[in-house]
């Protein structure tokens, strides 16, 4: 199996250095202080990051298998048409000072700071009702899931999700990085995707098995970052994250990097997408049309886009990914932050005070050496499994 073999790499020497990580892994776990990384644990852990992403893609791939590449150039074109109608509706209304600017406010108390108070104009409403209105023209039997009028036929194979003017705030500033998010699911999961900012006049084109397009041209995510410690992290605004563990995740993961940016909506998303320096987002609290067009955009461009937990944004699980979305560039770099999102919670929840500048045990011998033997007996499992099928 090329995943699990290089050279003369075998499988008994992959398992051998996993064991070394998860060793490691689990010293990191049982005191609060940074244990210094053994040569061996490098060597696996860029060894299970490689088999990660190897099998990410071969997933990813299974997932849209069943499509007519026939009919996703036929839905692409007609996201790139809805995008182009979007963008004819508001440009009237760009740093016009008579727009009137409404405010949509949220009653369920459970939304973060950004959110409980968002505002919405005509150019809001009236781009997504022009595109509503050509998609129920064009594809009367197809779901339709926006931001501003709700959602229809969300059970059909094709859903369209709209986002008219994704960064309203920024559109009502006269800030140019507001865009319009058009995106296409197939049974849940997203399979084309526009970013476009026609104020910029640039346009961001994502559909599955093809290359993403900017402007005519094909781009793709820079590998300059590996690690969070030389990464240059977006995110939109730190309101976004909701009091107690959204909050200590981000504030953990601002830390780690290089260096956090804020107030680029969508377009940061853009710009890892395209290698132009930016390595990461990280954001919270989104509805399911802040993200499913950039799903498409960033995959094509070679980037990862999942949850927080690492799985897969889809209609059918919105609800349980909590808005929180996390992109990168590359695997190594996407991995380490899952990993450090992961971390965060469990200092948090275990954390003990502090005793005489002593490290704190969060887990006994006894308790690492069960991870230890649990994480090597999934590991075993799931490679004898894979080899199996291959």
């Amino acid at each position: 199996m090329k995943i699990l073999q290089s050279g003369n790499i075998r499988l008994h020497a992959f398992v051998t250095t996993t064991a070394y990580y998860c060793s490691w892994q689990c010293r990191c776990l049982a005191f609060q202080y940074p244990v210094p990384i053994p040569p061996i644990v490098r060597v696996a852990r860029t060894a299970l990051y490689s088999t990660s992403a190897a099998l990410d893609n071969v997933s990813s791939s299974d997932d849209h298998q069943q499509i007519d590449p026939l009919v996703v150039k036929q839905l692409t074109s007609f996201a790139q048409e809805l995008a182009s109608t979007a963008s004819h509706t508001i440009m009237p209304y760009w740093r016009q000072s008579d727009v009137e600017v409404e405010t949509k406010k949220d009653e369920t108390g459970t939304r973060s700071i950004s959110q409980t108070l968002s505002p919405v104009t005509i150019a809001d409403r009236s781009a997504e009702l022009a595109m509503r209105k050509l998609i129920e023209s064009k594809f009367p039997t197809h779901g339709i899931y926006g931001e501003e009028y709700g959602q229809v036929r969300t059970d059909a194979d094709f859903v369209w999700v709209l986002d008219p003017i994704d960064g309203t705030k920024a559109f009502i500033t006269g800030k140019p990085t507001w865009g319009t998010l058009i995106g296409c699911l197939y049974q849940g999961v997203p399979i084309v995707g526009i970013i476009d900012h026609c104020i910029l006049k640039e346009r961001w084109v994502g559909s599955v098995g093809n290359p993403t397009i900017l402007n005519g041209q094909s781009v793709s995510t820079t590998k300059s970052a590996t690690s969070l410690s030389n990464a240059t992290i977006y995110t939109t605004t730190p309101d976004m994250f909701r009091t107690g563990e959204e909050v200590t995740k981000f504030n953990t993961i601002r830390d780690a990097s290089l260096r956090t940016l804020y107030g680029c909506d969508c377009y940061a998303y853009a710009l890892v997408a395209s290698g132009f320096g930016a390595d990461a987002v990280i954001e919270a609290d989104l509805g399911l049309y802040d993200y499913a067009a950039i799903v498409p955009v960033m995959e094509g461009a070679g980037g990862i886009i999942t949850d927080w937990n690492g799985n897969k944004l889809t209609l059918q699980n919105h609800i349980n990914s909590k808005g929180r979305v996390v992109a990168s560039s590359n695997n190594m770099l996407h991995s380490e932050m899952l990993r450090t999102l992961s971390l965060s919670t469990a200092a948090e929840t275990t954390e003990q005070p502090d005793k005489e500048r002593q490290p704190v045990r969060l887990y006994s011998n006894k308790r690492s050496s069960s991870i230890i033997r649990y994480a090597l007996t999934l590991i075993a499992g799931i490679l004898m499994g894979k080899i199996r099928k291959s």
